[in-house]
């Protein structure tokens, strides 16, 4: 097997992981997960929720995400910021494409790789990271299971 093969199975790895790390979401619409991972070491990571201290409820009455419930990427960088590790140079794994306030922060944050496994229609985030030189790489998953 040559270094790209087994890269692309660590990166279905990882998003698999993703996956199952966004079941902890309490967002009833979408649940998105994300892992930042350095060295083979997954140093943070993070679901789509709402702020600490907040109640865990992320859609209101109407079935409409609540306006400062924070995406999968933003809760996984944020959280960076209180530990000892850094995102340089890292990779980013989250189940939904990143949105272009999340976008911001990747970048803002030195991560150079970000793997998704789920389209989005709007494509600005995606193709904000490309213009900083990140290396996006779009993996389904369910397309790869047997691997």
């Amino acid at each position: 097997m040559n270094k790209e093969e087994k890269q692309r199975l660590l990166d279905l790895r990882y998003l698999r992981m993703a996956r199952i790390w966004a079941e902890n979401s309490y967002c009833q619409r979408r649940k998105v997960g994300a892992l930042v991972v350095k060295d083979k070491m997954i140093i943070s990571d993070g679901y789509n929720g709402t702020p600490s201290g907040f109640e865990n409820v992320c859609e209101d009455d109407n079935n409409v995400t609540k306006p400062y419930v924070l995406h999968a990427e933003a809760n996984a960088i944020t959280k960076l910021a209180r530990s000892s590790n850094n995102s340089d140079g890292s990779t980013l794994y989250v189940t939904a494409a990143p949105c272009i306030e999340c976008s911001k922060l990747i970048i803002q944050a030195g991560i150079k790789r970000v793997v998704y496994g789920e389209r989005y229609r709007l494509e600005d985030g995606i193709n904000l990271l490309k213009r900083a030189d990140i290396e996006v790489i779009y993996l389904n998953p369910d397309e790869h299971e047997s691997e």
